[in-house]
C-alpha cells in the first residue's frame, strides 16, 4: 500500500510541474496517446517525443554526437522537404548533422506486472527495443523504442560535404522512416487500448465472480491477453546490442501470476 501512495505522489507532482524540453509540449501526433496513458492509474509518462528529422550544427565531438551547446538548425515532426534541409544548412558554421529519430516514450508504472503489459504492447507493435529498468528504489520505468534511426554528417566546419542530389535522397529516406514510424506509433496507441480494456473487463469479472482461486485465473487471463494484443509488425533490423540496465519482462512473468 506504501508503495501505491508512493506512486501516486510522484504521479501528481510529475503531472503538475513546467514541460522542461526544447519544445515545451507534448507532440501534437502523439498527445491523445500520452493522455491516454496518464489517464490511466498505474501509469504515468515522464518524457516523449514523437519522431523527428533534425539537422543539429557543431554536435561533434571526437566520433560521438552531442546535443548540449549546439546549434539547431531544423527540427521537424512530420516529413520534411529537401528545400528545408539546404535552407538550414547555409547557416551551418560547424559540423552539421542530419538526424532522423524515431517515437520513444518513458512511462512510469505502478509495479512491475503493469510495466510487463506495456513491454509485450510495445514489442508487438514494432518496438523492439523496448525494455523495462527498475531502479534502486523500486521504481520500474517502462522505456518504448525502435532502432530504425538515422545519423549522417554533412558539412565539416561550415564547408558541404555532399551535393545537392544526395541531401535530397536523404530527405526521401528520412521521410519514408517517418511515415513507417507513424504506423508502429498508432500501432501501439490501438494495441494498448485494447489491452488495457481486457485488463479491465478481467478485474471487473475477478470482483463480481469473488473467485476462490485467483492465481489460476491469473494465469490463464495472462495467457488469453498475449494472445488478443498480439498485433501485425513489421520485420525490423536486431537489436544493437547496446548494454542498458533493463531485463526482458517475459522472464519474470509467471513470479507475478
Amino acid at each position: 500500500m506504501e508503495l501505491f501512495e508512493a506512486f501516486e505522489k510522484r504521479k501528481e507532482q510529475c503531472l503538475s510541474r513546467t514541460d522542461l524540453s526544447r519544445k515545451g509540449s507534448v507532440d501534437a501526433n502523439i498527445e491523445s496517446l500520452v493522455r491516454f496513458i496518464n489517464e490511466r492509474d498505474a501509469f504515468f509518462t515522464t518524457s516523449s517525443c514523437s519522431g523527428r528529422v533534425t539537422l543539429i550544427d557543431g554536435c561533434f565531438h571526437g566520433f560521438e554526437v552531442q546535443k548540449q551547446n549546439c546549434s539547431w538548425l531544423l527540427v521537424a515532426h512530420q516529413k520534411c522537404q529537401k528545400e528545408d534541409v539546404i535552407a538550414a544548412l547555409q547557416k551551418s558554421s560547424g559540423d552539421a548533422v542530419l538526424k532522423f529519430e524515431p517515437f520513444v516514450l518513458h512511462v512510469q508504472c505502478r509495479q512491475l506486472q503493469d510495466a510487463q503489459l506495456l513491454h509485450s504492447v510495445a514489442l508487438s507493435s514494432g518496438f523492439r527495443n523496448s525494455g523495462i529498468t527498475v531502479g534502486k528504489k523500486g521504481r520500474t520505468m517502462m522505456a518504448v523504442r525502435s532502432t530504425h534511426g538515422l545519423e549522417v554528417p554533412l558539412s565539416r566546419k561550415g564547408k558541404l560535404l555532399v551535393n545537392e542530389e544526395y541531401i535530397e535522397f536523404l530527405v526521401q529516406i528520412a521521410n519514408q522512416k517517418m511515415e513507417e514510424n507513424k504506423k508502429r506509433t498508432d500501432r501501439f496507441y490501438s494495441c494498448l487500448q485494447s489491452a488495457l480494456r481486457c485488463e479491465d473487463i478481467f478485474e471487473k469479472s475477478i470482483l463480481e465472480s469473488q473467485t476462490s482461486r485467483p492465481v489460476y485465473t491469473r494465469r490463464r487471463r495472462r495467457k488469453g491477453m498475449k494472445e488478443d494484443v498480439v498485433c501485425t509488425s513489421p520485420d525490423e533490423e536486431a537489436l544493437d546490442g547496446e548494454e542498458e540496465v533493463e531485463f526482458d519482462a517475459a522472464i519474470f512473468s509467471e513470479l507475478h501470476l
